[in-house]
C-alpha cells in the first residue's frame, strides 16, 4: 500500500501543477476585453457583448457634456473613430451628471460607440487604473489590453491620419 501513496501524491501534484499552468496561460493571453468588468452598453443604453471590441485598438474616452474642452474634442474623436471603425473602437466613460445626460450627450455628439454604465464601479476602476485626473482624456489600449498611450487626445488632435499606424507600431 505504501507504494501507491507516492504515486497518488505524484498524480495529485501533476493535476495541481497542470491547473496552475493553465491558469497562468489564461492570464498571459488576456485581451483588452478583460479591462471592462461588468457590462458595456451601446449608444442607446442597451447591453451588448464585449466581443464587439475583440481584435481592435480601443480608446477609453473619459468625458462629459458639461465640459467645454470635451465638447470641443468629441467631434474630432467621432470623425476619427468613424473613419477607422474597422480597427478602432471607443468605450466612453462618462462624468455626466446622470445616465440620461450621458445618453443625451452621446446622441447629440453622434457617438455611435460603446459606453460603461453611468458612474459604475467598473467605470470608476478604469479611471483609477489609468490615473485620470481631468477630462477629456483618451487612453489607447492594444487588442491584448496593454496601454499604448495615455495621450490619445493629443495624438488624434495632432496626427489623426497617422495615429492608428503609430499606435499599432507602439503595440508590436
Amino acid at each position: 500500500m505504501k507504494r501507491f501513496i507516492p504515486l497518488s501524491l505524484a498524480f495529485a501534484s501533476a493535476i495541481l501543477l497542470s491547473g496552475l499552468c493553465a491558469s497562468a496561460k489564461e492570464k498571459a493571453s488576456s485581451t483588452a476585453l478583460d479591462l471592462f468588468e461588468g457590462p458595456i452598453l451601446d449608444s442607446k443604453g442597451t447591453e451588448v457583448s464585449k466581443k464587439a471590441l475583440a481584435g481592435k485598438t480601443i480608446g477609453i474616452y473619459f468625458s462629459a457634456h458639461w465640459c467645454p474642452p470635451c465638447r470641443s474634442f468629441t467631434p474630432k474623436l467621432v470623425e476619427f473613430r468613424d473613419s477607422n471603425k474597422k480597427d478602432f473602437e471607443v468605450v466612453f466613460v462618462s462624468s455626466d451628471r446622470s445616465p440620461k445626460a450621458q445618453l443625451d450627450y452621446m446622441k447629440e455628439a453622434g457617438m455611435k460607440w460603446y459606453t460603461m454604465p453611468h458612474r459604475s464601479g467598473a467605470a470608476n476602476a478604469l479611471a483609477k487604473k489609468y490615473g485620470v485626473r481631468g477630462i477629456p482624456a483618451l487612453i489607447i489600449v492594444s487588442p491584448d489590453g496593454k496601454t499604448i498611450t495615455k495621450n490619445g487626445r493629443g495624438d488624434v488632435s495632432s496626427n489623426a491620419s497617422g495615429a492608428l499606424k503609430a499606435w499599432a507600431k507602439k503595440s508590436s
